[in-house]
């Protein structure tokens, strides 16, 4: 494992006591490095959605915790936020909660001269997902030529 790895999995799991304890999910951890500034940043939610009041409250607790732990080599920024509307779909809770719904996929090269997909969630496997578009037509995509699958959103 990366060290990215690393320091994503052991704050995760420090992280979920607290979540469980406030009845919020964990939907993501990513530590990037974006200009010169490190990033752990912490996605929650929950029914009805997450409020700045929430993600101070967890970001005061963990604050501590990630100040006593030590784990992470060098300077970062803690973040803790909402998945925000364009929820990325990641871990298979992501996809079990999505079926049914619209998303988007973006594809690394061109398929049938397009890179850009939108259709109805229809099924997923560890290696595709099948999308149902608006003209009815069934289409699967291998997960190593996705770029990005998230839940579209309208304005």
């Amino acid at each position: 494992m990366s060290k990215r790895e690393v320091y994503e999995a052991r704050t995760e799991e420090l992280l979920a006591p607290i979540i469980q304890r406030m009845n919020f999910e964990i939907v993501d951890v990513e530590y990037v490095k974006e200009g010169s500034t490190w990033y752990l940043r912490a996605y929650i939610d929950k029914e009805g959605g997450i409020t700045v009041n929430d993600c101070e409250a967890v970001a005061r607790e963990m604050n501590e915790i990630l100040d006593r732990e030590d784990y992470i080599e060098g300077s970062y920024v803690f973040e803790v936020s909402s998945p925000g509307l364009g929820r990325l779909l990641k871990k298979e809770k992501d996809f079990i909660r999505s079926m049914g719904k619209e998303i988007e996929i973006r594809t690394y090269r061109a398929i049938d001269r397009e890179k850009e997909f939108y259709g109805i969630l229809s099924s997923y496997d560890a290696d595709t997902v099948t999308i149902e578009t608006g003209e009815g037509e069934k289409k699967t995509f291998e997960k190593s030529d996705i770029a990005l699958i998230r839940l579209a959103f309208d304005f």
